[in-house]
């Protein structure tokens, strides 16, 4: 006998009607091509070796295929609080002029980058600009490296305003202070293209602590000489991160007065304020040999593990494994991880870290200010990456300590996704972390103004929740929404609530037919007393089972 197909033919009617008022997605969910922090108060820092695209003499400030266009489609994309740049200010290396960028004309030039407007240096219009598609983003604060190798310049770029923060009079350093020789510091400075730090005065409404950001390009090149070079300014750097800024455990800056610093320092940062650091370290560290290379001496310090980290409290600082989303490559240049983000993770906890690639995502997940990538009416944003920079950029999204003086934060639900159907009666429910929430409540309901409520669990402390006995009917719709609870209120789902489908239990053995095997199937496990025959889930097996099945195989969705 067979049985005409019985699943759900009404639901294609139903989804979009029911997606139009429940879809709402997270602001991370690359699935659904959503690539924005998961939570406002996190701070997300990005770091690129832009390769040149950003100088006065480029030529290509308009929507059209090339460098310029291409970061700025990527950064309105991404819109990091905090960008730091490589090779900026390369009129040669572009091939649009000579010379490196004055900081004045550098400046100038990031302010068209980011803000658009008349062009002084190669007239007419800028018409391609971050803010043109990022309309409510923007980073006012920008400071170039007054540091130069006489090719290109090391930026920071901030959401938030510059400030001292450590009492020298100064918020902005474009190369360490020189280092006297001492413990694992060779003595020095940060290397070619000096390693620039920057104060960052964070809301106090929402941090109780500041930041420090540090930005580098090291030595390029494969010989010794130049690998020696990259590692004795990460030696020097770290020593300089540890000791002037965490006081090597000591509680006071430069506890072995071995930094060269006028006006000198005269507080360490605060309990609550980490040093974030990264750019192009231009070595891998897992292809070197298993030797220490740069970005492994930023984070040790004196040696791996043990008490002198380059962490405020004494013990290693992290590196980032960031990975491409949807193919996990870690690589950033090429086939190697050449660049990287580094930060005091005992105060800045990473909660994401991805590589930005454009050509690795799939149709119909690309942020949407990438469709602007090459024009809005020809749009082709798989080439974005490749058109702004042999590098891909590092990102990374950090928990930093805050004033939690507010409800939970964002966050959505997971599994099963919107829209999921034939489900069966014992669901797996998932959900993306609350910052600051102490609890969450899920709700089910049989309606989507969740009035009709079949299901509550209260008091849930993980971000998940297994759903047992006969709780769901087959055959039937439901919709579920978590909420996330702390002493200052709550905060629902981003989506809330999203919906899904329950199949019937005809197709007993999964073939995706219904017909007589199935019944077979069921009464060989039904007489084997296998607990898949409890298909009532009243949690025995008995003869009740068996006219419920057949009533199911003869009824079906």
């Amino acid at each position: 006998m067979q049985v005409a197909n019985r699943r759900f033919a009404f639901f294609g009617a139903l989804v979009g009607l029911i997606s139009a008022v429940t879809a709402s997605h997270a602001q991370w969910d690359p699935d659904n091509g959503q690539w924005r922090k998961s939570d406002p108060d996190h701070l997300r820092v990005m770091t690129w070796n832009v390769e040149d695209s950003i100088c006065t003499t480029a030529s290509d400030k308009r929507e059209q295929f090339g460098g310029w266009h291409g970061l700025v489609c990527i950064v309105a994309s991404m819109q990091p609080d905090v960008l730091i740049l490589q090779e900026a200010g390369d009129n040669s290396g572009n091939g649009t002029g000579s010379g490196v960028d004055s900081v004045n004309n550098l400046t100038t030039a990031l302010e068209l980058f980011i803000h658009g407007g008349s062009d002084p240096f190669e007239g007419g219009t800028v018409s391609s600009y971050v803010q043109k598609y990022a309309p409510s983003y923007d980073l006012p604060y920008i400071y170039v490296s007054s540091a130069s190798d006489g090719f290109n310049r090391n930026v920071i770029l901030s959401r938030y305003p510059f400030a001292d923060l450590n009492g020298d009079g100064k918020s902005q350093v474009p190369d360490i202070g020189f280092v006297v020789p001492h413990l694992w510091a060779p003595g020095g400075n940060g290397g070619i293209r000096g390693f620039m730090f920057a104060e960052i005065d964070l809301p106090d409404a929402v941090y109780p602590g500041d930041l420090v950001i540090g930005n580098a390009h090291l030595k390029s090149g494969g010989d010794s000489s130049d690998r020696d070079e990259r590692v004795r300014a990460a030696q020097n750097v770290g020593y300089y991160i540890y000791h002037l800024f965490g006081g090597g455990g000591t509680g006071v800056p430069d506890p072995h007065n071995k930094i060269s610093d006028n006006p000198q320092v005269t507080n360490i940062l605060d309990a609550n304020t980490p040093v974030i650091w990264g750019g192009d370290l231009n070595e891998d560290e897992q292809r070197n040999g298993g030797t220490v290379g740069p970005a492994d001496w930023l984070v040790r310090g004196g040696s791996l593990g043990g008490s002198d980290g380059t962490d405020r409290d004494t013990t290693d600082s992290r590196y980032d494994d960031a990975r491409e989303y949807f193919s996990s490559s870690r690589n950033t240049q090429s086939s190697s991880k050449l660049d990287y983000l580094a930060a005091w993770d005992s105060i800045a906890t990473p909660v994401r870290e991805f590589v930005f690639l454009s050509s690795a995502i799939p149709s119909g997940k690309f942020p949407q200010e990438l469709l602007n990538f090459p024009t809005p009416a020809n749009p082709n944003p798989l080439l974005a990456s490749s058109a702004a920079s042999d590098h891909r950029p590092v990102i990374v999204d950090f928990q930093l300590p805050t004033d939690n003086q507010s409800p939970p934060g964002p966050f959505d639900l997971l599994l099963p996704g919107d829209g999921a159907e034939d489900l069966g009666r014992e669901v797996l429910f998932t959900w993306q972390a609350s910052s600051g929430a102490d609890s969450y409540t899920l709700t089910i309901a049989a309606d989507a103004g969740m009035n009709n409520v079949v299901h509550t669990a209260s008091g849930l402390t993980e971000e998940s929740y297994q759903l047992e006995g006969p709780v769901l009917e087959t055959c039937s719709i439901y919709f579920w929404g978590v909420s996330a609870f702390n002493a200052n209120g709550q905060t629902d789902s981003f989506t809330f609530p999203a919906f899904f489908a329950t199949g019937g239990v005809a197709d007993f053995n999964g073939d995706g037919d219904v017909n007589t095997l199935d019944v077979l199937a069921f009464l060989n496990t039904w007489t084997a007393g296998d607990d898949d025959a409890d298909v009532n889930l009243d949690g025995a097996v008995n003869t009740l089972d068996v006219l419920f099945y057949l009533n199911a195989f003869n009824v079906g969705c």
